[in-house]
């Protein structure tokens, strides 16, 4: 298990903090569609707020490539986190040099900055020493609240830890301890569900799992590699026929474990994404010609499900069709559903998947949505994540 120092393990009583957050939130024309990733950094600044720290906020959002780009400019953010703690947030135009230092000197204690889009800077991305030592120099004392970010070794997420002393805040140490719990020390049956388009953006997660798990779950359009793998004619479905040999492989190596693997018996089919017509459910082995598969069929939905219910613990991450098409949505709804009727310790993963459990209003029933779609994909697969290894380990 994971054992890091958080803010509570550390003195921050008048001190100035910096926070690493992950605000990156969508955007349209100026107004923030979507305030999940700012109400899930309340509880370590309100925390900091509440034991009269300096509180100084650093994030990026969006990829403005090391430029300034009006649009992608700290403004809304600061001005919707001001409006969630019910206290006005500071905001400044940079995130390092005099005008930086400056405005934490003016600041009172308690009070909260917003620094400007910091990828802004070239240097972030390239975790320029001289950069991080600069965002260092604002603050006694580095606190990361950015999971979603963990797994990119940029100058705010790890640079700065060379320079200030590290913790997490309470969003990632609930990140570490709950993807630890079901990686090292799983109620069982463990169950795992992958979904989404790519083998190949998965082949570490399946490779890490079937060491741990009893049952492994695959749909989405990567079910259609394994099914090919196994002679079944899939039309034209997505397919990578690259990861054909691999597909056998994991198979083979789950049989190996053990492993119970459950691929689709039928499918949702259609012509084309865009089909409004012509959509069907039938066996996956009679997939017409002209069609793809776009979605799990009821009977797999059922099998899938009933694993769900009997396990322990699941993990999900990926989508089981093009779910952002009400005509190809239900198989991710019903494993949604399925989830949320489940007595399992529960964690789901990516932004497709914390999407879907939104949409259908179960988030609550879900024990951990994870903050971060890449980075928790590569917790999974074992990697040791460098936001993470930076911060100060529990004695």
């Amino acid at each position: 298990m994971l054992a890091k120092k958080s803010v509570e393990d550390v003195d921050v009583k008048n001190k100035c903090v910096l926070v690493r957050v992950d605000f990156n939130v969508p955007l349209a024309d100026g107004v923030i569609s979507d305030d999940t990733r700012i109400k899930a950094a309340l509880p370590t600044i309100k925390y900091l707020i509440d034991n009269n720290a300096k509180t100084i906020l650093v994030s990026h959002l969006g990829r403005p490539k090391g430029q300034v780009k009006a649009e992608l400019k700290m403004d809304p953010v600061a001005k919707r986190l001001g409006e969630l703690l019910n206290k006005e947030v500071l905001k400044i135009d940079v995130c390092v040099g005099d005008a930086a230092k400056k405005a934490v000197e003016d600041m009172q204690l308690g009070d909260v900055l917003l620094l400007e889009n910091v990828r802004f800077y070239p240097e972030e991305t390239k975790n320029d020493p001289e950069f991080a030592k600069k965002l260092a120099e604002l603050a006694d004392l580095f606190v990361n609240d950015a999971f979603g970010t963990a797994h990119r070794a940029h100058a705010s997420t790890v640079g700065v830890a060379k320079y200030l002393p590290a913790v997490a805040g309470f969003l990632m140490k609930k990140e570490i301890e709950m993807l630890s719990k079901v990686l090292f020390d799983p109620v069982r049956p463990f169950v795992a569900i992958l979904g989404g388009a790519k083998v190949s953006d998965k082949i570490g997660v399946i490779n890490n799992l079937l060491d741990k798990v009893d049952c492994l779950i695959i749909g989405g359009g990567m079910a259609n590699t394994f099914l090919k793998a196994n002679g079944i004619k899939v039309a034209n479905s997505l397919v990578e026929e690259d990861k054909l040999e691999l597909a056998k492989e994991l198979q083979e190596k789950a049989k190996e474990k053990g492993v119970k693997l459950l691929l689709p018996l039928d499918a949702v089919v259609a012509p084309s994404i865009k089909a409004t017509g012509g959509i069907g459910e039938v066996p996956v082995d009679q997939v017409p010609g002209d069609c793809m598969i776009l979605d799990i069929g009821t009977k797999t939905a059922e099998l899938f499900a009933k694993e769900v219910k009997t396990a322990g613990t699941v993990v999900w991450n990926g989508p089981m069709g093009v779910f952002e098409k009400e005509a190809f949505a239900k198989g991710t709804e019903a494993l949604a559903r399925a989830l949320a009727d489940s007595k399992a310790i529960s964690v789901v993963g990516g932004g497709d998947t914390a999407a879907a459990i939104k949409k259908l209003g179960v988030t609550d029933k879900i024990t951990h949505v994870s903050t971060g779609g890449g980075a928790s994909l590569e917790f999974l697969e074992g990697k040791e994540l460098p936001g993470i290894a930076v911060l100060m380990d529990k004695e």
